[in-house]
């Protein structure tokens, strides 16, 4: 039976119900769960101050279990990002944890990458958003928590999408997987937390930002160089925004053909990722290989053996 630790690095837990029943669904799917003493702490918005939040990530990479799965998102790894024992966090990768999430995730899975070439961790599900709704709300995913499960066995070595048109077909690419929450990602640029990645597979998600917020960051990446450096760009989901009557018909679209109008680098649409109830799991960090039929892509990856202990792509660093 695989351990799994349930821990809270950014935002408080409103209530624990959701904690409660995600861990009894996990457990369920034959997971050995535990949950982190300060899993429901609060300190402001904040799962607990800052030192108690980065004692839990300490706390749980010493104990490297077989999957550390965070509880939520929300906003409070950039406060720790300074402060970790990376070494540490990459002991537990290289000892077999899985780490997942997303959303403010992202500060971590690339904050790690950027120091340590070869090691991973999984862009995938959050505990109560993704395990912890009620019936009534939902309740879970199949799609999510078949693909998760199936990550966290070490047999996921592929997912594939759809895009919206076949512009790409025939499209061939490889390259270290990397990014994640577009907000969180640009917050890290110009910081020793950034991975300075040139031929990788860069993904974005956000969510609640108007398409003129993700289209500037959009461009802020492309302008940065970051864009233009990769094999290729997979872009997930971009809603929850309310739209301006001063939009006058502008929305995500607009703000995707924009950055295709100033970059070579193909740019897809249609990953199932983001803060949305169907969602694939990636491997952050892992070189990948993708191939584009038509409008259906395939992005795959080597065995789970090589995310944990290493793998050695084509893929290298720039200034």
């Amino acid at each position: 039976m695989s351990s799994l630790t349930l821990f809270t690095p950014s935002g408080a837990l409103a209530k624990a119900q959701p904690l409660q029943r995600a861990a009894k669904r996990l457990a369920q799917l034959g997971f050995e769960v535990s949950i982190d003493a300060d899993a429901l702490s609060r300190h402001q918005r904040f799962a607990g101050e800052d030192a108690a939040r980065l004692a839990a990530l300490h706390r749980v990479a010493d104990a490297a279990p077989s999957v550390a799965l965070a509880t939520r998102g929300g906003y409070g790894l950039t406060r720790l990002l300074d402060q970790i024992d990376w070494g540490r966090i990459a002991h537990s990768v290289e000892h077999g944890t899985r780490w997942v999430g997303y959303s403010d995730l992202t500060a971590l899975q690339n904050g790690l990458i950027a120091r340590h070439k070869g090691l991973a961790m999984w862009a995938g599900p959050l505990a109560c958003d993704d395990f912890g709704r009620s019936e009534a709300e939902g309740g879970v995913d199949e799609v999510t928590r078949d693909c998760f499960t199936e990550a966290m066995s070490g047999a996921l070595e592929a997912v594939g999408f759809r895009a919206p048109t076949a512009e790409f077909d025939g499209l061939e690419a490889r390259g270290r997987l990397w990014g994640g929450n577009l907000t969180v990602l640009c917050s890290l640029l110009g910081t020793p937390h950034w991975p300075k990645i040139k031929g990788g597979i860069l993904f974005l998600e956000d969510v609640n930002e108007h398409p003129y917020r993700v289209e500037r960051m959009l461009l802020q990446l492309q302008q940065a160089g970051v864009i233009d450096a990769q094999v290729a760009v997979l872009l997930g989901d971009f809603s929850g925004a309310a739209r301006s009557p001063l939009d006058k018909g502008y929305g995500i679209k607009d703000a995707v053909a924009a950055l295709r109008s100033r970059t070579k680098t193909p740019v897809l649409t249609g990953l199932p990722f983001g803060h949305i109830r169907t969602k694939v799991c990636l491997p952050v960090g892992a070189t990948v290989e993708m191939y584009v039929q038509g409008r259906e892509a395939i992005l795959g990856w080597q065995s789970d053996a090589r995310l944990a202990h290493g793998s050695h792509g084509h893929d290298h660093d720039h200034d």
